[in-house]
């Protein structure tokens, strides 16, 4: 587990598609895609003051990242996004994110870290879960189709 630099660009790149075209078949995943616009500028992300990028890797290769905006505003840590590769998700580099992510929002002095988790997608509920992250609140969704005229 490091933090990511600018060599890591593609890698996180990578991820982040393979990341986003997963949560296609989650339940609660169209509508997340549709309320998170995917980074973008990799380099502006790593450089934020208030952004800590973690990668997992395996051999010099990465596998895995996690983004923590630490927000002082409302005295938390928020993981904005987190994914591990399918064929690598029983190597623990989910919760040796999660652990680095909550010492990077203890050393900031914040008090609490939140994440999403969504209905569908068991193992990053159980992830967070085992981290000691809980639910604090559910939001509840229903579509509702233009009126017909």
């Amino acid at each position: 587990m490091r933090l990511a630099t600018l060599d890591d660009i593609e890698a996180l790149a990578w991820l982040q598609h393979l990341a986003r075209t997963g949560l296609v078949d989650v339940r609660g995943g169209a509508l997340r895609l549709r309320e998170c616009d995917p980074i973008d500028d990799w380099p502006a992300t790593i450089a934020a003051s208030d952004t800590v990028v973690l990668v997992g890797t395996l051999l010099d290769v990465v596998l895995s990242f996690l983004v923590l905006v630490l927000r002082p505003t409302i005295d938390r840590g928020v993981i904005t996004a987190a994914f591990v590769e399918e064929g690598a998700r029983e190597l623990g580099l989910g919760d040796t994110m999660v652990e680095h992510a909550v010492a990077a929002v203890r050393a900031a002095r914040l008090s609490g870290i939140e994440a999403v988790a969504l209905p569908g997608d068991r193992d990053t509920k159980n992830l967070y879960e085992r981290a000691g992250l809980t639910a604090r609140k559910l939001t509840v969704y229903k579509a509702l189709p233009p009126d017909a005229e």
